[in-house]
Parts: C-alpha cells; sequence; structure tokens
C-alpha cells in the first residue's frame, strides 16, 4: 500500500507542470554601440517584465520553468508561438516575478498583467513582416492583455536618443533596436541590440556588512560574487525594508553599473532585485 502510493505520488510529481522543461531556443541582444545606421532598425521600449515564451499551448519562462496564469488568462491566444513580457508596469518587477514563480495562480493580481509580445519565433520572415504579423495576430485575437510591443522608427542618433530619456524618464529600462531584415535566429544577434543608460548583471551573494548611522542594525552592504570569481560589494539601491531583510546568503541579485574600473570592477554598482529565476547559457 505504501509503495503504490509512493508511485502515485512520484506520477504527480513527474506530471507536474511547474517542473521545469528544455530552455526554449531564443533569440537574444547585444549591447547598442553608436555609428550604426539606426534609421535601419525598428525600435521599442525594454520592458522590465519576467521574459515569456507561449509556445501554442503553454507559456514558459527564459529558463523552461512552466508559468501557471489562471486559465482566463490564455484562453482564445493564438496557437502561432510568441515571445514576449510579462509586465505588470514600471518598477514592478519582484511583483511579477512572484506571481510567475507562485504555484497557484492570483486572480485578481493577474488582472493587472499584460503579456507584451515582441516576435514570433516560428514566423521566417523579415522582422518588418513579423511586425506586421504581430500587430494582425494580436488585433484579430482581441485580447485586451495580450498586446504587440509598440515598434516604431527613428530618423537619427538624436532622435533615439531622446526616445531613450523619455522612457527611463517614465521608469523603463532603456529601448531595444531590431533590424528590419533579421530574421529569427538562436541564440546572441547583431541584428538585435538594447540600448540602456546603464549595464547589468548577476551576482551572488556570499556575505553581508553591518550597516553604521542611520543603517545601524541592518544592512550596509552585500558582498558578491561574479562567475568568474570576482567579489566586490554592492550598498546602494535598497530600500530600508531590504536592508532590514537583505538577500540571503547564495542567492542571485541583479545589480546595474555605469562601466568597469581599470581593475575590471562593476563602477556604481547599485542592487536592483533578486534574480530567482536565472537565464540558462545561451543558446549555440
Amino acid at each position: 500500500m505504501h509503495l503504490r502510493a509512493a508511485c502515485l505520488l512520484l506520477c504527480c510529481i513527474l506530471a507536474s507542470p511547474l517542473l521545469a522543461a528544455a530552455p526554449p531556443r531564443v533569440m537574444l541582444p547585444t549591447l547598442y554601440t553608436s555609428g550604426i545606421d539606426v534609421g535601419d532598425y525598428w525600435v521599442s521600449e525594454k520592458f522590465d517584465g519576467v521574459r515569456g515564451r507561449w509556445d501554442g499551448h503553454r507559456l514558459v519562462t527564459r529558463s523552461g520553468l512552466a508559468i501557471l496564469p489562471p486559465a482566463w488568462f490564455t484562453a482564445g491566444w493564438p496557437a502561432q508561438p510568441m515571445d514576449g513580457e510579462l509586465w505588470i508596469g514600471h518598477g514592478r518587477f519582484e511583483r511579477i516575478s512572484d506571481l510567475v514563480r507562485a504555484p497557484s495562480p492570483d486572480p485578481g493580481a493577474w488582472r493587472r498583467v499584460h503579456f507584451m509580445v515582441f516576435d514570433l519565433p516560428s514566423d521566417p520572415g523579415q522582422f518588418e513582416a513579423r511586425v506586421l504579423h504581430m500587430r494582425t495576430l494580436l488585433h484579430a485575437a482581441g485580447i485586451a492583455w495580450l498586446r504587440p510591443v509598440p515598434q516604431f522608427r527613428v530618423r537619427d542618433a538624436d532622435e533615439l536618443d531622446a526616445w531613450l530619456a523619455r522612457i527611463v524618464v517614465a521608469g523603463g529600462e532603456g529601448l531595444v533596436l531590431h533590424h528590419r531584415d533579421a530574421r529569427y535566429r538562436v541564440g546572441r544577434s547583431e541584428d538585435l541590440l538594447k540600448y540602456k543608460p546603464y549595464d547589468d548583471a548577476e551576482a551572488r551573494v556570499v556575505a553581508h556588512t553591518a550597516g553604521r548611522g542611520k543603517y545601524a542594525g541592518m544592512l550596509g552592504a552585500l558582498v558578491v560574487q561574479r562567475p568568474d570569481g570576482l567579489r566586490f560589494r554592492i550598498g546602494s539601491g535598497f530600500s530600508d525594508d531590504q536592508r532590514r531583510h537583505p538577500p540571503p546568503l547564495d542567492s542571485q541579485v541583479t545589480y546595474r553599473y555605469n562601466g568597469l574600473t581599470g581593475n575590471g570592477v562593476p563602477r556604481f554598482a547599485r542592487f536592483l532585485h533578486i534574480r530567482h529565476d536565472m537565464p540558462p547559457p545561451d543558446p549555440k
């Protein structure tokens, strides 16, 4: 009897939609550098949400973890595979991250979520044709929370910089540039560029330092370690609540920085958020 119960439990676990599947093979950006002809690119806002892949039947994260929204959220979605961002609003990354990781959906919270579609990975056309396809496809679906990411064109680098400044002032992360002739190609692509006023990366928390002055009894700084072994401190970017309850040891955090020092240390490193779902290595 106990053996049978154990077998049933194992079957349930193996069938659980929360188990990670193979990570989806996605197209990834490289960094924007000045000097390119920006008139050859479609431009969009880089949304600070959780990347999702709709395979025509279900949603998964960049690492392959199943996402479990309420059934109504994906009802009526096209069978067309879609790349997009699950997004609530500017500065709400931790909230959407918590929703995506929840073992059961919170219908009320999901009412505020949008799936912002930025590509159609199975469409063989050039990106300009895929932009039109996305607009047509999602307009026909008529689902308010399923939207194409607004794509637009700029004349020159000055107009691009003006858009970047406008997005950042509004609380956004930055911009994405996608070459109009690009096909969907798995892995890092020089036809897909991200443009932000700062760099960001992930590191592992290895120690906490004690705060002083007004932060006495709270976190002073995180000591973190990059994948290459370099250790450094992150002492800013925390709310008072985060200083009282800092990211635990061995957790992964995302930080932003402005270039590197001569010793290769991130300059002006600032905490952004805990990273619960680490991306897999770049697909080849």
